[in-house]
């Protein structure tokens, strides 16, 4: 039978959901899995490395790292994850996603074991160590977001796609849970085998020196899940979209997508060769016509990424500080080393279980029912209402009272977020933009997500300055700290509502319907 692209095109949005699609979804997804354990295990031990590092003469709070190295432990991830996406982004379209995909993996284990190494012998070294292979790792990481969402989304089927990207991309909230009950095994462990009293009168000797291998073991064993699947993400091959639209051969797309799909369809040999191709629709990412087309969303899906991480990762960063401004964590000179790395885990774990874990997977059994836009647009409206609840009444929930409605608000708007435009900011891009253009996008729609992130890193530290310029007592933001934060966040997730009505809906629709590559063909 003599077929045309369009035809094998409609055969994978046509094709029945297969073990080959669970299985891309574990492959692309234990990236995401790594990605979030990698980014936020980092926030289970600044303290610890504040401790172990620079309270040596009592000078600093037990827990406290000097504002500039805490933004840099905090952030230079976030620096070479926004470098990544841009990156491995543009390496995707132009040398294929199967061809760079195999090694940002690669990267991320490395580094992921670098850093728990991280060697020196005065707390600077040590701490500039760190941050050095916390960059590469976070470039690695950046590279996998456009790959694995492009990838997904060229080999799903259409009426699943949506359920399939997200089930990649709900692989963060594991990551992030895990990282969180590593984090209490390896400090319960520790703190049972040293017998270490969880309490100290004098914090200068609450820090036990095997509490260095603690904050060590928690970030090495993040490279475990990425090593474990590197040989079969290597053995993928190439998505047939991009063998056809991009590469152009038939043959090639044909035959990929046989091995993965059960799927056979003859091509006549003289189809192989000539692929009819609008000259009108070959434009590139700086034409006139991708801005005509394309312009709106682009600016879309990065203005809601963007607002969207200010709010996500600050929240998710500097949880902990949250949760000893209104007492849930006892202060850090009322503790031990190891006994504050638990309670930490411990109250992230428990956020990660009533509100983040729940919310990818509500968004992966809804979005192709109810759809991308409603979700994002009723998650920055729900995460905008429950955050200006938690900021108007602040001093109301901060009483020991009202601590577990503060929990519960708190808890929701990570469910809002992640049912919600965390994870609908993922996987529009990967729909809206043409096949020769698709990664790049996403890895520009990304970066600008990651530039959000690093701000709200870095404006959190600076909420926790006093008007005078001064730290806080105790390393952590002061209750008008907490409260204005939170009331910056809400109007970010405002301001990210607003902007979700440039992106277009995508539900039901093929991906060449919804980038107009259908019109290519004679």
């Amino acid at each position: 039978m003599a077929i045309n692209s369009r035809e094998i095109l409609n055969t994978l949005d046509d094709a029945k959901t297969q073990a080959f699609h669970f299985k891309t979804i574990i492959i692309s997804g234990m990236g995401f899995f790594t990605d979030a354990y990698d980014l936020f295990c980092i926030s289970l031990v600044t303290k610890l490395l504040g401790r172990i590092y620079y309270h040596v003469d009592g000078s600093l709070t037990p827990g406290s790292l000097p504002p500039h190295v805490s933004a840099a432990v905090n952030g230079v991830a976030f620096c070479g994850t926004l470098l990544g996406q841009l990156v491995f982004g543009w390496l995707g379209d132009k040398m294929g996603r199967k061809r760079v995909y195999g090694m940002t993996l690669m990267i991320m284990v490395i580094c992921s074991i670098a850093s728990g190494l991280s060697f020196g012998s005065s707390p600077k070294c040590v701490m500039t160590t760190l941050c050095f292979f916390r960059f590469f790792l976070g470039f690695g990481i950046g590279g996998d977001y456009p790959l694995s969402a492009t990838i997904m989304s060229e080999y799903a089927n259409m009426k699943t796609r949506g359920a399939f990207v997200a089930a990649v991309f709900a692989m963060q909230g594991f990551g992030i849970l895990v990282g969180g009950i590593m984090a209490i095994v390896i400090s319960y462990i520790f703190k049972t085998i040293y017998n270490v009293p969880p309490y100290f009168v004098d914090p200068i000797g609450s820090t036990v020196p095997e509490a260095d291998y603690v904050w060590r073991i928690i970030l090495m064993i993040g490279a475990i899940p990425a090593a474990l699947t590197f040989y079969s993400r290597s053995k993928m091959p190439e998505t047939a979209r991009y063998t056809a639209l991009v590469a152009k051969n038939m043959k090639q797309a044909n035959e990929d997508m046989s091995k993965v799909l059960q799927v056979d369809i003859q091509i006549e040999e003289e189809l192989v060769m000539v692929v009819p191709t609008s000259n009108n629709n070959n434009f590139g990412l700086f034409s006139h016509e991708f801005l005509r087309k394309h312009g709106l969303h682009l600016v879309g899906t990065c203005t809601t990424w963007f607002l969207l991480d200010i709010a996500f990762y600050s929240q998710n960063l500097f949880q902990k500080d949250i949760f000893t401004a209104v007492g849930w964590i006892h202060k850090p000179e009322s503790m031990n080393a190891i006994e504050e790395v638990y309670n930490i885990a411990r109250a992230q774990t428990l956020i990660a279980l009533l509100g983040t874990v729940p919310g990818y997977w509500v968004t992966v059994l809804l979005i192709d029912r109810i759809g991308r836009f409603k979700i994002q647009t009723i998650g920055f409206g729900a995460m905008s209402l429950f955050m200006g609840i938690l900021a108007y009444w602040y001093n109301y929930w901060k009483s020991s009272d009202h601590r577990i409605g503060f929990i519960i608000l708190y808890a929701c708007t990570f469910f809002f977020a992640n049912f919600g435009p965390n994870a609908t900011t993922f996987i529009v891009p990967a729909e809206i933009f043409p096949a020769r253009l698709r990664s790049t996008c996403h890895g520009i729609s990304a970066a600008s997500g990651k530039a959000g992130a690093i701000i709200g890193a870095f404006g959190f530290l600076y909420a926790a300055q006093n008007q005078d310029g001064s730290k806080t007592d105790h390393g952590y933001p002061a209750g008008i700290g907490v409260r204005n934060s939170l009331f910056v966040l809400a109007c970010c997730n405002l301001l990210g509502l607003a902007f979700s009505f440039l992106v277009p809906e995508t539900k039901g629709r093929s991906l060449e319907e919804i980038t107009g590559e259908n019109n290519e063909e004679n």
